[in-house]
C-alpha cells in the first residue's frame, strides 16, 4: 500500500498520492521519516510478506494508510512522485485505512468473499475519499498468477487536485481469506514507465512465510 495525500495528510498519491500508504512495519526508522530497503529479502508491512527489491528503495511512514500494520510504503524519488505500498493479509472486516465512523464519506471494509472488481472499487473509493482523485479510470482488470494463485491486475490512472495525472498498477490476491496486495503509484509522465519494471522484479519475488 503514495501522493496528494500530504497536502490532504492522507492517501500519499497525488500531491502526496498513494504511493505513501502505511505505518511501516519493520525496519529502524529512529527520528527519519525513511529508512534505506537493501538489496535482499526483507519483510513488509506485518512480516507475513517478502520481497526483494532490484536496487535500494526507501520505506517511509505513511501518509494515506495511518498506522494499519498490515501497510508498509516505499518510494525511489519521493513520495509525489513514486511510490509502492504493500498490503500484507489485511483480514476480513478490516480497513486499509484509519477512518473517522462519523465521516460522510467512508472508505469500504475489505470482505474475503470480495470479486476482483468489488476490490477495484474499494481502491478507488480510497483514492476519491482520502486521496482527493478528481477523475479515477480503469484502464485494464485481468487475472494474473501471484503468490501461487490466480490473483489480479489491476491498471488505472487518476486526476488529483494538483492537476497532476498519476497512474498505478496493483497486483493481489485473497489468500486464506486475506487480502495481499502490492500497488505502484507514480506520476504518469517518466516517473511511472521508470520504476514499473523494479515494481514488476518485486512482485516476482514476493513470497509468504510458511
Amino acid at each position: 500500500m503514495i501522493h496528494k495525500l500530504a497536502q490532504v495528510a492522507v492517501l500519499g498519491l497525488s500531491a502526496t498520492a498513494l504511493t505513501a500508504c502505511s505505518s511501516v512495519g519493520g525496519g529502524d526508522y529512529g527520528f527519519s521519516n525513511y529508512a534505506l530497503v537493501r538489496v535482499q529479502r526483507v519483510g513488509v508491512g506485518d512480516d507475513s510478506l517478502t520481497v526483494v527489491a532490484p536496487r535500494p528503495w526507501n520505506r517511509h511512514r505513511s501518509i494515506l494508510w495511518s498506522d494499519v500494520g498490515d501497510v508498509e510504503d516505499w518510494t525511489l524519488n519521493g513520495p509525489y512522485l513514486d511510490g509502492i505500498s504493500f498490503v500484507s493479509g489485511l483480514k476480513s472486516g478490516r480497513y486499509l485505512i484509519r477512518q473517522s465512523k462519523r465521516a460522510d464519506q467512508q472508505v469500504p471494509k475489505f470482505r474475503s468473499d470480495m470479486t476482483p472488481p468489488e476490490i477495484v472499487a474499494m481502491l478507488e473509493s480510497l483514492y476519491r475519499v482520502k486521496g482527493g482523485a478528481v477523475d479515477f479510470r480503469t484502464l485494464a482488470l485481468q487475472p494474473r498468477p501471484f503468490l501461487g494463485t490466480t490473483g489480479f491486475q489491476l491498471d488505472y490512472e487518476h486526476l488529483d487536485s494538483d492537476e497532476l495525472w498519476r497512474k498505478g498498477r496493483a497486483v493481489g490476491a485473497v489468500i486464506n481469506g486475506q487480502l495481499y496486495l502490492i500497488l505502484y503509484d507514480a506520476a504518469r509522465s517518466h516517473y511511472y514507465a521508470a520504476a514499473l519494471p523494479d515494481f514488476e522484479s518485486i512482485v516476482g519475488s514476493a513470497q509468504l512465510r510458511r
